[in-house]
């Protein structure tokens, strides 16, 4: 009985059959599980090859951005003016650095590190563009520099030194006004740029031919593979796409013209702008006083910024194509040829100067220079002594708006420069000038003293250069530009003319303004003609004296008695030599008093300097 249930309860047959089915299901698990197993190894190894072999190398290979080289800058003679100097920088990696604070105080341990230069780091850190990109801590490394952090580099993770090309500027504030100069990037500059071209550069042109040729200048950026270890360091180049340099300009800027234009103002406020007026080129374009734009390249410290701002004789402003005056005389010759060309004057005309005007024989008096009166004049007597009667009653007879159309075509109260960036507009009175300000309707009054290019005018030494250079091309005015040519053969272009062709009725009128201009200098009663006497070729000029304060009907102009910012600006324009014109020039000369004896001889000096060898001390055998 006992082993009958026995075998009833163990059935060898049932158990083998239950063991041989759990088996079975264990090894088709098993395989299951080796085929999706198998599976996925298939689809990483295979279908996302591509993929995973991305993500290792970029564990090992980093891509970087190269910066090209900045175009270079040459005077028409071939000297250097803007050039690039290799400098190294201490940078940081941001996604490569655990705490920036620490890291920056390891780096003080070391080298010297402002607080000013710790807040410009913070500031471009929240400007930067991708996490990866290099932030410069501290630039222009010193070798000792270099030295301390290269030996203690194993404590600064994701800092290192990157060498590069610095924009430096060889000849320091001679030229700053000129050329400009480049800076960091700021907000609003990064905006506008191409984000991928400054990928490698934190500089920018600000001011000048740096910034109006900023996309010819720049370059385009390259491109390289670097192997890294896992501290970041670069072991190894494994690709490269080189960058495009960008373009060398050259200019028309004459370095030695430069110096002795800067040397002719001696210390004194003012501008002198010299122009080729065979090509609209800028030989010369001098602001004074200056200031060395070196120091702006890599950032200058608020200090110095804050002293250059707070200077009285303001030199950060340029005054060669910002600087706004009263034309005062130097106007005259235009004048002329818009009362010739409106028929409301005529050139052999004579009237009498008692040495006041007045409007209708009655009212208020406008007094000549020369309290006397230069008694019967002519028009050419107008220019040759400065008669300020003859204009007065130009500008009358003409009127305000028959003036203002002519002398807009010789480019008052417009920007002017086609490459120039950031020259002002001036203002050339009419009627609906003064509407469009809001400042009332036109009094005859105003039309009177804008006949002496006094009251609402305005005009930039730029402007009055421009326009002396179209005289003396007898009516054709070229547009003033500072590049010669590019390394890359084309230029910008503009939509406006390069050159003007203005219309005249007779063409002896401008052999008439330019004798008498000549006889300005050279003539025996000229306002210039001590500076000419001397002369070895002759010069087409014409002096100026713009009033800064009024001065009331009965007052007396005493420069003694009077606080030197309210004297008188001294002005002149010119151009030599007289038979054959090569340059133009203007000058002005703040609260410098009379335009024949401050304005007229500086000029004389920096015409000598474009006219004769500087050797010989006699004229150039034939011209630039």
């Amino acid at each position: 009985m006992f082993k009958s249930d026995l075998r009833q309860i163990y059935n060898r047959q049932q158990e083998r059959q239950v063991f041989i089915h759990r088996a079975i299901i264990g090894f088709v698990v098993i395989c299951l599980l080796s085929l999706g197993l198998l599976a996925r190894m298939a689809y990483l190894q295979v279908v996302q090859h591509d993929t995973y072999q991305d993500l290792a190398t970029q564990n090992r290979v980093q891509h970087e951005a190269v910066a090209p080289p900045r175009g270079l800058l040459y005077d028409r003679d071939g000297r250097l003016i803007a050039l690039n100097r290799p400098v190294k920088d201490l940078v940081v990696v941001p996604e490569q650095v655990k705490d920036i604070d620490s890291t920056i105080e390891v780096v003080r341990s070391l080298i010297e590190l402002s607080d000013e230069q710790v807040e410009r780091f913070e500031k471009r850190l929240k400007q930067r563009r991708r996490p990866f990109q290099s932030v410069t801590l501290r630039s222009k490394l010193s070798e000792a520099e270099v030295a301390s952090i290269s030996v203690d580099n194993y404590r600064l993770p994701g800092v290192r030194i990157e060498a590069r090309l610095a924009r430096y500027y060889p000849y320091g504030d001679l030229l700053t006004h000129a050329i400009g100069y480049v800076g960091r990037l700021n907000v609003s500059e990064l905006e506008k740029v191409d984000g991928k071209n400054y990928a490698a550069t934190e500089y920018h042109g600000k001011l000048g031919v740096e910034r109006f040729y900023e996309s010819d200048l720049h370059g385009q950026v390259g491109l390289r593979q670097v192997e890294t270890n896992a501290r970041g360091r670069v072991m190894r180049v494994l690709t490269q796409t080189d960058p495009v340099p960008g373009a060398d300009l050259t200019l028309y800027l004459d370095v030695e013209l430069q110096k002795a234009a800067t040397d002719a103002l001696a210390g004194r406020r003012g501008s002198v702008v010299v122009m080729d007026v065979r090509t609209g080129g800028i030989l010369a374009m001098v602001s004074a006083p200056s200031y060395d734009p070196n120091p702006f390249v890599t950032g200058i410290s608020s200090a110095a910024y804050r002293e250059l701002r707070q200077d009285p004789q303001i030199p950060l402003y340029n005054r060669a194509i910002r600087g706004q005056y009263p034309p005062g005389s130097t106007i005259k010759p235009l004048l002329a040829m818009s009362g010739l060309e409106a028929g409301t004057v005529n050139w052999d005309q004579r009237q009498f100067d008692p040495g006041f005007y007045q409007l209708g024989g009655e009212g208020r008096r406008y007094r000549d220079w020369l309290r006397t009166g230069h008694g019967y004049v002519r028009l050419a007597d107008g220019i040759i002594e400065s008669c300020d009667i003859v204009f007065y009653d130009l500008a009358v007879k003409t009127g305000i708006d028959s003036m203002a159309e002519y002398l807009g075509q010789f480019g008052f109260g417009r920007e002017l420069g086609m490459d120039i960036w950031g020259d002002a507009s001036g203002i050339l009175p009419s009627r609906e000038w003064k509407r469009s300000q809001g400042r009332g309707v036109w009094f005859p009054g105003e039309t009177v003293i804008s006949g002496i290019g006094q009251g609402f005018w305005l005009t930039t030494p730029l402007q009055l250069a421009a326009s002396t250079a179209a005289i003396a091309n007898k009516g054709l005015w070229r547009e003033p530009r500072m590049v010669a040519s590019s390394s890359l053969g084309d230029l910008p272009t503009v939509e406006r003319p390069l050159q003007i062709e203005i219309p005249n009725k007779d063409p002896r009128n401008w052999e008439r303004v330019i004798k008498a201009m000549v006889d300005v200098m050279h003539g025996n009663r000229g306002t210039a003609r001590a500076v000419g006497a001397d002369a070895q070729y002759r010069i087409a000029g014409k002096t100026g004296t713009a009033q800064v304060r009024g001065l009331g009907e009965d007052e007396d102009y005493d420069a003694d008695e009077i606080e030197e910012r309210f004297r008188d600006h001294a002005l002149f324009v010119g151009f030599a030599p007289a038979e054959a014109p090569e340059v133009a020039i203007a000058v002005i000369v703040e609260n410098g008093g009379g335009g024949s004896s401050t304005a007229a001889p500086l000029a004389k000096e920096v015409l000598d300097a474009y006219m004769l060898d500087p050797q010989s001390g006699q004229l150039r055998v034939s011209a630039r």
